[in-house]
Parts: C-alpha cells; sequence; structure tokens
C-alpha cells in the first residue's frame, strides 16, 4: 500500500476516535503522536486491527508484533499528512530546516512544551483575547530555552506613596514591587536578585474553567494547563527561603488533584504541609438549578508546602457556642460543684428552661460574669490513663486535686478538668475570647460580599483580605518578603502593605492600572475597607512600579488584536523593518507566496505571523540592553544596572 492510500485509512481510523479530533473535525496530529509515544493500548489497538498499517508499523519477532513508534510519529508529522491550508503555506515559505524536513523532527532542537504558552496565553494582555487552546506553540533548540528566560530589561519606573507619583532614582530590597508583564520571564528575571529570599508565595491562578473572570484564557486544555503550571512553579520554588519558605496556591475541584500530583513532584512529598479547604460559596440562587443532577460546589482549596523547616503561629477564631465540655461551676472555697447554666439562669444571664448550648459568648452580660469568674468555670475531660488506678478519682461528687506542688490537676466524677481561662486566645482580630484552634477547614471567611474591599471591581476573581491576612499571621511576621505573580485585583499586595510585610506582585493584565496599583493607591491612603480596622491601618508606606520592556512582544499584541488584513501586511511591513525574525524565516521566499498568504483565514495569517517572531526577544534581554534597536532611556539603564548588580 503507498503513502497516499496509508494516508487516507490513517485518517480514516483517527476519526473513529473523537480524542483524536476536536469537535468540528479537525484532526489533531501532537495528540495522535503522544498518544503513540506513550503506547496507549487503544491506539495501539486501533492499528494491529488494519492490515495495512499493521504491516507498515509493526515487526512480527517469533508472533509478536513489536510497535515501531519513531517509524509511525515522522509519518504523522510528514508534510503531507492532513495538510491544511496553513501548514501547506508554511511549508511553502520554508519554515523547516535545511533538509526540507519539520523542525520538530529535527534532532537539532525539541519541542518545548515548558515554553508553548509564551507567545500568547503566556502574554496576554487584553480580556477579550481569550481562546480555547492555546495556538500558537513554539519549537526552540535547547541554547534558545536558555536565551529565553535570560533577565530582562525593566522600565516605566514609577514610586507611589502618599504624596503621589515619582521618579525612581534608585531601587533597594525594602522597596515592594509591581511588575508588569509575562510572569515566567518576571520570575526569571528576579531569581538573580531575590533568589532564596521569598518568605511566602500566594499565587490565585487561573482555574482552567472557562469561567473565571480574570481575563486570562483559563480553559486551556488540561495537560497544557499543567505544563503552564509546571513552568512557574518550578522557578518560584528557587524563589523561596531555603529554610522556612511557603509556596500556597490557591485552586478548585477542577485541577486540585493534579496539581497536588504536580507540587508534590516540584517540592517532595515530604514538604507538603497541608491542604486547606475553604468554603467560598454558599447553596443558592444559580448554583442550585442543577441540584438533582450534581452536588453542588461550595468549597476551593490552598495547597501549602514549605521548603526547609518552618514554624507556624497558631491561630485562633472564636467559638461561636459552648459544647458539653464546658459544664460546671467551682466554689474552691467550699469545693461544691454547681451547674453553670443553673448559675447563669440564677444570675438572669439565661432564661429559666435554658440548655447548655444556649450559652452565647458574645453576649455582654456573659463576657462579665466571664471576667468575674474565669478561674471558677472549668471544662472536663477523661483523666489519663495511668491516673485511672486512682479510684479514689471516680468517688462520685467530690473534686479532687492532685499532682505535684505548683502543678495540680483537678478531678470530679473520674474526669479530669482544666479551668475554662486556659481556653482563652487572643484571635485573628485581636480580640482576647474563647478560641477555637484554626486547622484546615475554613468556612467562616466570606468570599460573597468582597466588592468594596480596596475600592476596586473584580467580581468573580476577587480573594478576601481576610484570608490573606489569615494566612500571612500563620507563616510570616513584620517585614517578611511575600510574593504574588498572578496579582489579579491586588489582594496579596493589600494585605501585605498593611501588615507591614514587603512584597512583589507581576500581572501580565492591562487591569494591572485599574486594578492593582489603584488598588495599593488607595491602601497608602489609608483605604478602610477589607482588614484596616482588623490591623489598624492608618495609611502610608510606597510602592515602585515598573514593567518588562516589550520588544517583539509589541508585535505580538498587535497581531492579536488585528482584526482586518490590511493591519496585519502593515504589521508585517514594520516586523521586517525593525523586529527581529526568527532565524527559521525566509523573508524573500514569503514574498513570492505573497498571494497563498492572503488566502489564508485571519486567524491562520495571524499566527503565521507570530510564528516569524524571534521569541527570545518578545522583552529586551538585560545583556541587550544597550542596544540601540531597543531604545533604552539612559536613566533606565541605570536603574537596571543597579537593580541587577551583584550585592
Amino acid at each position: 500500500m503507498g503513502n497516499t492510500a496509508l494516508f487516507s485509512e490513517l485518517e480514516k481510523l483517527l476519526r473513529m476516535e473523537s480524542r483524536y479530533c476536536t469537535e468540528d473535525g479537525v484532526l489533531l496530529k501532537n495528540a495522535v503522536v503522544e498518544a503513540a509515544l506513550s503506547m496507549q493500548p487503544d491506539l495501539i489497538k486501533c492499528l494491529l486491527g488494519h492490515d495495512g498499517l499493521r504491516r507498515n508499523f509493526f515487526t512480527d519477532v517469533e508472533d509478536v508484533w513489536v510497535f515501531d513508534k519513531v517509524r509511525f510519529q515522522k509519518f504523522v508529522m510528514n508534510k503531507r499528512f492532513l495538510p491544511d491550508s496553513y501548514t501547506s503555506f508554511k511549508n511553502e515559505v520554508g519554515l523547516i530546516n535545511e533538509e526540507g524536513d519539520f523542525v520538530a523532527s529535527s534532532r537539532e532542537v525539541v519541542l518545548s512544551w515548558p515554553f508553548k504558552d509564551c507567545v500568547l496565553e503566556g502574554g496576554q494582555t487584553k480580556d477579550d483575547a481569550k481562546r480555547e487552546e492555546v495556538l500558537w506553540n513554539e519549537i526552540l533548540a535547547p541554547d534558545d530555552i536558555d536565551r529565553l528566560t535570560e533577565p530582562k530589561v525593566l522600565t516605566g519606573f514609577k514610586r507611589y506613596d502618599a504624596d503621589g507619583e515619582h521618579a525612581v532614582d534608585r531601587i533597594t530590597m525594602d522597596d515592594n514591587l509591581i511588575i508588569k508583564g509575562n510572569n515566567l520571564l518576571a520570575l526569571h528575571s528576579l531569581k538573580a536578585k531575590y533568589a532564596g529570599k521569598v518568605k511566602l508565595i500566594y499565587i490565585d491562578p487561573p482555574y482552567n474553567t472557562g469561567s473565571d473572570s480574570f481575563g486570562y484564557n483559563d480553559s486551556f486544555k488540561h495537560s497544557t494547563w499543567l505544563t503552564f503550571m509546571n513552568n512557574r512553579l518550578e522557578v518560584a520554588r528557587d524563589m523561596l527561603m531555603k529554610d522556612g519558605g511557603i509556596f500556597c496556591v490557591h485552586c478548585d475541584d477542577n485541577e486540585a488533584s493534579p496539581l497536588k500530583v504536580l507540587l508534590d513532584e516540584i517540592f517532595g512529598r515530604g514538604d507538603f504541609v497541608a491542604t486547606i479547604v475553604v468554603r467560598s460559596s454558599t447553596p443558592s440562587g444559580l448554583k442550585t438549578t442543577h441540584k438533582e443532577k450534581t452536588i453542588i460546589k461550595t468549597k476551593d482549596y490552598i495547597h501549602i508546602y514549605k521548603r526547609g523547616e518552618i514554624r507556624v503561629c497558631p491561630q485562633y477564631i472564636p467559638k461561636t457556642e459552648w459544647n458539653s465540655h464546658f459544664s460546671n461551676y467551682l466554689d474552691r472555697k467550699n469545693l461544691k460543684v454547681y451547674s453553670l447554666v443553673d448559675i447563669l439562669i440564677r444570675e438572669g444571664i439565661l432564661p429559666i428552661g435554658s440548655k447548655l448550648k444556649d450559652i452565647r459568648m458574645g453576649d455582654p452580660k456573659f463576657r462579665s460574669f466571664y471576667h468575674r469568674h474565669k478561674n471558677d468555670i472549668f471544662q472536663t475531660q477523661p483523666v489519663m490513663p495511668e491516673q485511672h488506678k486512682r479510684e479514689s478519682l471516680k468517688v462520685p461528687g467530690i473534686v479532687y486535686r492532685y499532682g505535684c506542688e505548683g502543678d495540680y490537676n483537678y478531678a470530679m466524677n473520674g474526669r479530669r478538668f482544666s479551668f475554662i481561662s486556659e481556653s482563652i486566645n487572643i484571635l485573628e482580630n485581636g480580640d482576647e475570647d474563647f478560641g477555637l484552634l484554626l486547622c484546615d477547614l475554613w468556612t467562616d471567611i466570606d468570599f460573597q460580599n468582597t466588592q468594596n474591599e480596596g475600592g476596586v471591581d473584580f467580581p468573580a476573581g476577587k480573594k478576601p483580605e481576610r484570608l490573606l491576612l489569615r494566612l500571612l499571621k500563620l507563616f510570616t511576621k513584620e517585614q517578611d518578603l511575600v510574593m504574588d505573580f498572578n496579582l489579579g485585583s491586588g489582594t496579596t499586595a493589600a494585605v501585605a502593605h498593611k501588615m507591614n510585610r514587603r512584597y512583589i506582585g507581576i500581572e501580565q493584565m492591562d487591569y494591572i492600572q485599574s486594578l492593582a496599583v489603584n488598588r495599593l493607591k488607595n491602601v497608602i491612603l489609608g483605604d478602610a475597607s477589607g482588614i484596616s480596622k482588623i490591623v489598624g491601618w492608618q495609611g502610608g508606606g510606597s510602592f515602585v512600579y515598573c514593567e518588562l520592556a516589550k520588544a517583539n512582544q509589541n508585535f505580538a499584541d498587535e497581531v492579536a488584536a488585528a482584526e482586518t488584513r490590511e493591519q496585519l501586511a502593515d504589521i508585517w511591513r514594520r516586523m521586517q523593518e525593525t523586529g527581529f525574525l526568527s532565524w527559521k524565516v525566509d523573508v524573500k521566499t514569503i514574498g513570492e507566496h505573497a498571494a497563498e498568504f492572503g488566502g489564508l483565514a485571519l486567524n491562520d495569517a495571524k499566527r503565521f505571523l507570530v510564528e516569524c517572531l524571534d521569541k527570545n526577544l518578545l522583552y529586551v534581554p538585560y545583556s541587550e540592553m544597550d542596544d540601540k534597536e531597543f531604545a533604552i532611556a539612559e536613566e533606565d539603564k541605570l536603574l537596571n544596572r543597579q537593580f541587577y548588580a551583584k550585592q
């Protein structure tokens, strides 16, 4: 059977499997190749069942058919298999190597999955630029990967404080930083200065659901989303302090389990601290529409990992009611025991007929009673095993004191008890109250009423300031460095600022100015929302704003925004004049096929132009800062040299 017939037979066979084609019938070559390389049983069985395909891609070794996956990969990736207008045009104009093979098949290069998202999803800046999948993948040689992650030039420096906006003459480790740009490249740029210096990283990345109000494309295919996360998690780990660093990533059911596996691989299972379950919504409104068909989701997760040994500062939340352990009142002088409920009824604190569960800690009358008798009210629990041998402790109605001098315990009816004053703790709002130790289930934070926090609106993406307050209290102290590289509405930075922590925030979307920057300006001016009352925030402080200096990213942004072929033609002209094109591009040959280019669908034409860009120059490398082509201002050069100085 000739190749043409094989192409046809293989295409027909693959179209029978929905996993290998899109909803509109486009076959996915990469999905087929991945299935072959991982020896997916369904694909192998399918190929074995076709006589012609079996003879071409299997070898009979003593009645055992051995699959030649390398031969199969080359066959599928052949430019004559499933050629569309885009791939046909690309093959015509020479985006292949000197031998005429696809670059992806060459041994000199690798398909760089770690950076397949860097063109758009990693560089997207507009809310309306969302897509169903990463559209423009890249093939990079190994040394290109190193160049891609080199430190980048920072520009557009501004310092904000209570007196407004100022020029920046110096950046120190004490400065708070807000950076606009691709977070993967920004992290690699910061690594030179901040590796090993960050105490806590919290991120709230796109959930991969398609419904997040973050403008990111958060409907990545599953494997692409994990790749997107993996690249950032690996460099983020290096930013953490080697002894005591904490990493917190917020997610929901959609990716919580695979993300946990990925984090185990990057940090090590031994460095897992906890997964916090947070009640993030209530079962009401539209959520209940399909209650007969599903279990309504009301929770999120926060996976927490550590680097080195950590010390947690225990936090307490208020008890909302008594439980059966708090049951009696002790008259120490006469060693008589009374019912606590009866005492409260007698003193008019509770009405007649009340039960133990009716006691409310917030009742002013009860609190007054407590402060008068806090060393008389006690809670009981079973006597320690070694004490059970002392039968005298079990005599009904008698209170016994036992233990060493200065360290006595009390027991009654075979149960040990301690005074309730030992259950009083400082709560996260600073009050002294009956505290319940905070563990890994958080149901008391209001996610539904964050609209006014910080004076910025971000309906489905803003996290409550109390959530970050709690995390920062658990794991950090004043002046520790906190980072959030999916900054969004700026909650992490705002809370860190109010709590006197230093911070670094990274955000690539254009709304960084209207959300995070504006919010932090409000904080400096004394924003009274969120946790301000809890921490006594009155305003003050400053932060420095800057951006990764764009080079080819400017063209990528323009291409993404283009709506007509005339706009694309103008962009292509300027790309040739001032842009840095990929080494794969043959400008002359492209010009000779201008008519075919004009026949491409608009998205395919966009895709081709972005492929022509050198992705290592999306942003200006620090090593090439002095190149006149990039036109970096002298004052920016001075700040960059000072910022990247080894000191």
